[in-house]
């Protein structure tokens, strides 16, 4: 039987042909979403277009080449690979291991602090009690035994980031939710016969996205540092794939005779890192009604 001459489906949405499931599923049409995600993972372009090289093939040649040789602006490292390349990528990487977590720790959080901070109680008592046993341990302290406990990986790192911000972000989004609930148009929706949920969902979730918004962002920054240190301590991204701080450990070794290998992923980390400040005191500005103008 021709395509062509495929019978169309009735009113009820069912085949009237005896095509079988084999046949059926040979001319779907796949989806928009699908047909994307295949061409985006085989289109080797789609990856950082700035790249000039790639960043794990080397050159003997030009081993530690300084900033500005012909054809590679910020130099070689001590395995002839173009840093420019590897800074491109790094980026990449370092990005993705800062914006996830937070944005997962951030979902998850709200749900706690929102939790917590509205039914109060014995459900307050427990969550953010447990919570504040993770405040005992330092940030950086507690993210390294994790990641020492799941080994190196960027899931792992990831993961041990998320489980670092977490009761931080609940513990603003707790705040938030706990003078949100006592504002008089709370009371009102109540007095009126809302239901908690949605008092919960409808009326306190919108006023406590704002602080936890602002929060997360500048968490950004510190986190592709933290990130970058655990690469560097060998409990991160493992080579060959770049990252900002392995490219800042791979330098270590060359400091005297070649500083610029560790110091332009040490500069690029720090410029980031203040970025993303300066978008939490804008974001903090925008989306603070005491603070605007």
């Amino acid at each position: 039987m021709s395509v062509v001459n495929l019978p169309l489906k009735d009113e009820a949405g069912a085949v009237r042909s005896p095509l079988d499931a084999a046949e059926a599923r040979m001319f779907r049409r796949p989806s928009e979403w699908r047909i994307f995600w295949e061409a985006f993972s085989r289109d080797r372009l789609a990856a950082p277009v700035l790249s000039p090289y790639d960043p794990t093939v080397g050159d003997n040649s030009q081993r530690l080449a300084p900033i500005g040789t012909p054809g590679h602006l910020l130099g070689l490292d001590g395995q002839g690979r173009d840093i420019l390349s590897r800074l491109v990528w790094g980026g990449q990487v370092s990005l993705v291991i800062a914006l996830l977590p937070v944005t997962v720790a951030s979902v998850i959080s709200v749900l706690l602090g929102l939790v917590a901070g509205f039914f109060g109680g014995r459900v307050d008592m427990i969550i953010m009690r447990t919570l504040d046993v993770f405040f005992a341990f330092p940030a950086v302290l507690l993210a390294v035994a994790i990641a020492g406990v799941l080994g190196p990986g960027m899931l792992n790192v990831m993961l041990s980031i998320t489980i670092v911000l977490i009761p931080y972000i609940s513990r603003v989004a707790y705040m938030a939710t706990v003078t949100v609930k006592s504002e008089l148009f709370v009371d009102q929706a109540r007095v009126s016969g809302a239901r908690p949920r949605q008092i919960l969902f409808h009326h306190i979730l919108p006023n406590t996205l704002s602080p936890v918004i602002v929060y997360g962002s500048t968490l950004v920054g510190i986190m592709i540092v933290l990130g970058a240190g655990l690469s560097f301590l060998g409990l991160g991204i493992t080579p060959p794939r770049p990252d900002w701080g392995i490219m800042c450990s791979d330098g270590r070794n060359f400091l005297s005779v070649a500083p610029h290998v560790s110091a332009v992923p040490g500069i690029m980390l720090i410029l980031v890192a203040m970025s993303f400040n300066i978008v939490g005191d804008g974001l903090r500005d925008a989306l603070d009604p005491k603070l605007r103008k």
